[in-house]
């Protein structure tokens, strides 16, 4: 597949950070599956739509990895339940496994400043870590569209069972090697 699959994650609401009236460029695609289905449903079907489609871009907002993530920095922000951030990764690497999602080429993410502290270091401390080029955010007051040159080619992601292998002890301030335009409000402190 000669698509590049950008998830675009925003500290606001996703849907919100994808072009609303449709992009203006010919070899640019937005998907956006139906908000009701579960966030894993969602993935597979922006991931069953890019396998089916031939533009350079397919821009979609359904995160693979969003429960996750949400679990993760519930775990790390107090407000987590026993069991929830374990579940939420076995869920996704069986859907991986069985090849109904697939991690995207980029994550694209909006208003980075924005996100709470935690989220932060979801994606520009753990993601970033294993592949820093494939996390990318956007400058303020610009559009999407204009952020796709940005996305360069480095390393392909770890195998999802590797990237989460541990996840639950994987500590926000010292989440990998944080990375990108926020990294230096959130540089992990000497010890």
């Amino acid at each position: 597949m000669n698509t590049t699959i950008v998830a675009v994650v925003s500290a606001h609401d996703p849907g919100r950070a994808l072009p609303l009236q449709g992009v203006r460029a010919a070899n640019v695609r937005v998907v956006r599956p139906p908000d009701d289905d579960g966030v894993l449903d969602r993935a597979r079907e922006a991931w069953a739509q890019a396998q089916r489609t031939a533009v350079t871009y397919l821009l979609h907002d359904a995160d693979p990895l969003a429960e996750v993530a949400a679990q993760w920095v519930a775990r790390f922000d107090g407000r987590g339940v026993v069991g929830d951030l374990e579940i939420a990764v076995a869920d996704v690497v069986a859907r991986w496994r069985a090849g109904s999602i697939e991690l995207p080429d980029y994550y694209l993410v909006v208003d980075a400043e924005a996100l709470a502290p935690t989220a932060r270091h979801w994606f520009f401390g753990v993601l970033a870590h294993h592949v820093p080029a494939r996390v990318v955010a956007t400058r303020p007051g610009t559009d999407i569209v204009d952020h796709l040159p940005d996305l360069h080619h480095g390393p392909w992601w770890p195998a999802l069972d590797r990237l989460l292998a541990g996840i639950e002890d994987v500590v926000p301030d010292q989440a990998g090697r944080l990375t990108g335009p926020v990294a230096g409000e959130l540089r992990p402190r000497a010890s």
